[in-house]
């Protein structure tokens, strides 16, 4: 039994296989009754748009069916461990795709269940975004090596899954975080022993020099929308606009993982230039969590 908690779940050439089988599924439209007759329970702590979507689509697409629970509706977040929770779903569904705080919650749910655990989203990971973003990549370059990708903003989950995804594909590294909004320093100090390319600094216009490809996100995730005002004046000089934007390569692609404040940690010309892929960015999840699934159950 596999699960998918974060892509050191993966293999060292599996991270690769699966870029390439999500590009076959998007170029064939692919459809399969791989999940015909199981059922995959949704657990969602936190609202989205684009997890829900693609997700329920691509169960679909691999002849499954989902059932959607928040905390709203279920015993999620009250009273019942979450270890019973993984052992009763395990008696009624065949999968869990969890979207949660933290990440002990999947793991929890992956250690105490007897079926596979995929991570949708926690505070520490945000795996299928990542492999959807190597998809979208490669669909520019198959050069993954020798390319430079830079981070601008908060070191979130995204920031720390782009530093796993650079063990995995080999590119250069660049993130630029204010003081106090770093990287988590366990998952940066691993990545590092095992032969990583990663540069960490407080400066943008360094982080951002020569990029083929800039990410940035929110700066105030969800649950930490308290800290808006104090992380708008921490990430002051931070906004991906276009003067920013001129100094990274003249060729380089906008990836933002949405949804986007605009104004905020990215400009509206930026957003919707020329150089933006955000939207191929965000369809890239449909065919990359189908590939994800598949590895799974096949």
């Amino acid at each position: 039994m596999k699960h998918f908690l974060s892509i050191n779940n993966l293999m060292a050439t599996e991270a690769m296989d699966l870029v390439l089988r999500a590009k076959e599924m998007k170029d064939g439209d692919y459809r399969s009754d791989l999940l015909a007759g199981k059922t995959l329970a949704m657990i969602f702590e936190k609202a989205s748009t684009r997890t829900r979507v693609s997700f329920e689509v691509g169960i679909r697409h691999l002849g499954g069916d989902t059932i959607f629970m928040t905390p709203a509706d279920s015993q999620l977040g009250r009273s019942e461990p979450l270890k019973d929770t993984a052992r009763v779903l395990s008696r009624y569904v065949q999968g869990m795709v969890v979207r949660t705080f933290a990440q002990k919650n999947v793991d929890d749910l992956a250690r105490y269940g007897s079926i596979p655990v995929v991570n949708a989203l926690t505070d520490m990971f945000h795996p299928c975004q990542i492999m959807s973003d190597m998809l979208t990549i490669y669909e520019r370059t198959t050069n993954l090596k020798d390319l430079v990708i830079s981070w601008i903003g908060d070191g979130n989950n995204m920031a720390n899954s782009w530093i796993n995804a650079s063990v995995y594909f080999g590119f250069q590294l660049n993130i630029a975080c204010p003081e106090g909004y770093t990287p988590n320093t366990a998952v940066l100090e691993r990545a590092l022993k095992m032969g990583a390319k990663v540069y960490v600094t407080d400066d943008p216009k360094a982080a951002i020099a020569g990029s083929h490809f800039v990410n940035t996100d929110v700066w105030a995730s969800m649950g930490q929308e308290a800290e808006q005002k104090k992380r708008e004046k921490a990430f002051a000089g931070y906004q991906l606009d276009e003067e920013l934007l001129a100094l990274a390569d003249p060729n380089a692609k906008v990836l933002h993982c949405l949804p986007a404040h605009r104004g905020e940690e990215i400009s509206e010309s930026v957003f919707e230039g020329s150089q933006s892929i955000v939207f191929d960015q965000a369809e890239n999840r449909l065919h990359m969590q189908k590939a994800i699934l598949e590895w799974i159950y096949s």
